[in-house]
């Protein structure tokens, strides 16, 4: 897969790269970025020597027929782990039990903090249960990501990409061994995770917003449907003040 699109990636969209020498050679790591668009997780392993390993879920992998068989192997080439989210805790746990096990392997586990895309470009906050609980739980570096225009390349819900260079930026990694043991303190997990939502956005430049991308995208939602429902109810009233003027002019 890197050769058969990592190599066309590169190629096409010559992706500029800094921090390659913070992505260590060998043994496990944490790979945390920020999520601009759906080709975060194509451009980053083009750019590295290594394997990363990110979380999808189940049902790219279960969808029967030719057409499932093909997108299985699509997403197990590219490295992505099928995640089952219908446990009693959902996908948190699954991706916790995915993550330590990709690490206790010795390889690169790639994860988004802000579990979601973000919707407008910004930097949101952090969910501290899988990146936290994972870095805790194996004493795992965490090396802090930046993605860069990766957003430009494929806007949300744009099938074809366009022609823009996107950038990563590689920070130093960091270490929590300070915190061993305390992966179940929920103002540790805080801690740690906001040390890495801060090296994130020094490293990427974007303007941080203080909640979660989910809620963004619920506000952005209901905005969108108030404003439509308004438009609905502004021709509702011109027709009907149209009508009374055709009356009284009848």
């Amino acid at each position: 897969m890197k050769l058969s699109i990592g190599g066309p990636l590169k190629m096409i969209f010559r992706p500029w790269v800094e921090g390659l020498e913070n992505v260590p050679a060998e043994g496990p790591a944490i790979l945390a970025s920020n999520h601009l668009s759906f080709s975060d997780s194509f451009f980053l392993p083009a750019v590295l020597d290594r394997k990363v390993t990110f979380i999808a879920k189940a049902e790219y992998f279960t969808t029967p027929g030719v057409k499932g068989r093909l997108t299985a192997a699509f997403f197990k080439g590219v490295g992505q782990l099928p995640v089952d989210r219908s446990g009693a805790r959902g996908a948190g746990e699954a991706a916790i039990k995915s993550g330590i096990e990709v690490l206790k392997n010795g390889e690169l586990f790639g994860i988004y903090p802000e579990g979601t895309r973000s919707p407008d470009g910004r930097l949101y906050r952090g969910k501290p249960g899988g990146l936290a609980r994972v870095a805790l739980a194996t004493g795992a570096p965490v090396i802090p990501v930046a993605m860069i225009d990766t957003e430009k390349v494929q806007p949300p819900g744009q099938v074809m990409p366009q022609m823009v260079r996107p950038g990563i930026r590689i920070g130093k990694p960091l270490d929590f061994s300070r915190y061993h043991g305390m992966e179940h303190d929920r103002f540790v997990l805080r801690a740690v995770t906001d040390e890495v939502m801060y090296e994130i956005m020094r490293l990427s430049g974007q303007e941080y917003v203080d909640i979660y991308a989910t809620a963004a995208k619920r506000q952005i939602a209901d905005a969108a449907k108030a404003e439509k429902e308004a438009g609905k109810a502004a021709l509702a009233r011109a027709a009907g003040e149209q009508g009374e003027k055709d009356k009284s002019q009848t």
